[in-house]
């Protein structure tokens, strides 16, 4: 298992412990900032959620870096990106804090896509991300992120950016799915 493999597997462990925080009423207490309060417990779940997020990046720049792209990274980077944001949705849907047809329609699209990812792998095709892709992913992970974080610091202006991501991200995800299935469409034709 290579470098870039192992921070794959790095972040897929740092779920748990993200759900743990985000989850558990830990007896931490609370902050003040930028004129809003916010739960030690919620941020200490952001920080782990950057922390994992950041290891998407990492993980695809040492694998350019190093040439260490393999068939089994293609297959479990955007998986462990899955894992993370699907934890993340349920998660958050759970406290209340986004509503349950954004998870609902984020959460879809990446079955889908995992769908024809399985059914090309048994074709014996690897289906790397696209870009389209690795924006949706990233508009998602600032979207979770400030809603973690309860809109601060944009909370202070009264700018509602976690909403505004989360509507960017939803529209993404929806864009990305559909063009991911039309390149695709050759493999699942193939398949039937």
């Amino acid at each position: 298992m290579n470098l870039p493999n192992k921070i794959t597997i790095a972040r897929i462990c740092l779920i748990p412990l993200f759900m743990l925080f985000l989850l558990v009423d830990l007896p931490f207490g609370e902050l003040e900032m930028f004129n809003d309060t916010i739960a030690v417990s919620l941020l200490i779940a952001a920080l782990i959620f950057v922390i994992a997020a950041g290891t998407d990046w990492l993980d695809g720049y040492y694998a350019r870096k190093l040439n260490l792209i393999t068939s089994f990274g293609k297959f479990i980077d955007p998986l462990a990106d899955k894992l993370l944001v699907t934890a993340a949705l349920i998660g958050l849907v759970e406290i209340q804090l986004i509503p349950a047809w954004i998870a609902i329609v984020i959460i879809s699209r990446e079955f889908i896509v995992t769908g024809i990812r399985l059914v090309a792998a048994a074709e014996g095709d690897v289906i790397a991300a696209s870009n389209l892709g690795k924006w949706k992913t990233l508009t998602q992970m600032v979207a979770i992120i400030a809603t973690l974080l309860h809109n601060i610091p944009f909370s202070a202006i009264s700018f509602p950016f976690a909403d505004l991501m989360l509507y960017v991200a939803a529209i993404l995800t929806i864009w990305s799915g559909v063009d991911y299935f039309v390149k695709n469409k050759h493999i699942i034709l193939k398949s039937v």
